[in-house]
């Protein structure tokens, strides 16, 4: 088999992967050049926007100005150390990126508003936003986050039928503590008066803890996905075993934001139907001033009145029941091994095909070698 008829194999196989979202089953992939340099152009035009970081808005016209060109010169000086660092011309563009650039792309635009106005603020949001666009980078090009999310958005029709069933089983008391919260006087008062990012605050922390309790169970089903569906390959690497973890973590996730979202919605319609205004300016506590509203008409006879409580109120109790529901996940023994037994099932397809993939890559190695050996 020629050597272009092996690459073609192989370019198949790793397209495989990549679709099943494990693109870290590829061998021979390296960062630098697979990861970085395809998101070259992105880093290079946020780079070279970042000379304007240095601008100060309390100073005139050409100060800023004078600023710029500092920037740049800064800028420069950064680059041309770090090429001499890797052994390059003072201004060549980097073939790959390593460390070292990686390192300048977060901290040089950090520095400028340091240098140029000493403005704390805003080299710290520079430094974190740069290793934010990184790790994004790395999550979409590298882990294949992208792909991850629609190989479980694909089974997410049938996963939510096994959900259904879950949330059957929990809606008795899942039913009793959301109505009860929905209808208590206190949960209306408390979340009509909270601010937004105190709001924000505890909804962050909820999912928070909802996410811990579904990492909690990830390592030990990764290893008895890979003990059921490893097959007859290699063991997989630290970094592939986290690939598939993310698989199963997203997919869960995608589940329980799913039921979160729906839980919301159903809570805005009830809360449409049921509360009238006057019921929610006694609850909150405003008899006498009108609850502002966002929006207001009439369906069947029906007055409707959106309110930012009402939106408020939903939100808070999808958290709680996100939460909940998450839990139900980590612990309902029946739903666990169903899904466990399909994410199985789609894994020993993706390693049975990583086994002729290593074999094909194998057999390509020992073919380059022997063409290379002279008779």
């Amino acid at each position: 088999m020629s050597g272009v008829v092996f690459r073609a194999v192989r370019a198949e196989y790793e397209q495989q992967f990549h679709r099943a979202g494990l693109p870290l089953l590829i061998e021979d992939r390296e960062a630098d050049t697979d990861i970085w340099n395809r998101a070259f152009p992105l880093l290079a035009l946020v780079f070279l926007a970042q000379v304007f970081n240095g601008l100060n808005f309390d100073w005139g016209v050409a100060a800023n100005i004078a600023s710029v060109f500092g920037s740049l010169a800064v800028i420069l000086v950064g680059v041309a150390l770090v090429n001499r660092f890797r052994g390059r011309e003072m201004l060549a563009i980097p073939e790959s990126l390593g460390r070292a650039e990686l390192a300048a792309f977060v901290v040089l635009p950090s520095l400028l508003p340091l240098i140029f106005g000493g403005q704390v603020v805003s080299a710290v949001v520079t430094l974190v936003g740069n290793t934010v666009l990184l790790a994004l980078v790395y999550g979409v090009l590298g882990l294949g986050f992208v792909s991850i999310v629609v190989w479980a958005a694909r089974r997410l029709v049938g996963q939510l039928g096994r959900s259904v069933m879950l949330l059957a089983r929990a809606v008795p008391l899942l039913l009793l503590f959301s109505v009860v919260l929905f209808i208590n006087t206190e949960m209306w008062q408390v979340f009509s008066a909270m601010s937004d990012p105190s709001l924000g605050a505890m909804v962050g922390l909820l999912v928070l803890i909802g996410t811990g309790f579904l990492v909690a169970r990830i390592p030990r089903e990764v290893a008895a996905i890979e003990r059921e569906a490893g097959g007859e390959g290699p063991p997989l690497r630290r970094s592939q075993l986290f690939n598939v973890g993310l698989v199963l973590f997203v997919s869960q996730a995608l589940q329980v934001l799913v039921v979160s979202l729906a839980i919301a919605g159903f809570f805005v319609v009830f809360g449409l139907l049921a509360i009238s205004p006057e019921v929610l300016e006694s609850w909150t506590g405003s008899r006498g001033s009108p609850v502002p509203v966002l929006g207001d008409t009439e369906i069947l006879g029906i007055e409707i009145h959106l309110t930012e409580e009402l939106l408020r109120v939903a939100t808070a109790i999808a958290s709680f029941s996100g939460l909940y529901y998450s839990i139900a996940v980590l612990t309902d023994s029946t739903y666990r091994e169903e899904f466990l037994e399909e994410v199985t099932e789609e894994m020993r397809e993706t390693f049975t095909a990583r086994s002729a993939y290593l074999a094909e890559r194998d057999a390509e190695l020992a073919a380059a070698g022997g063409a290379a050996t002279p008779d």
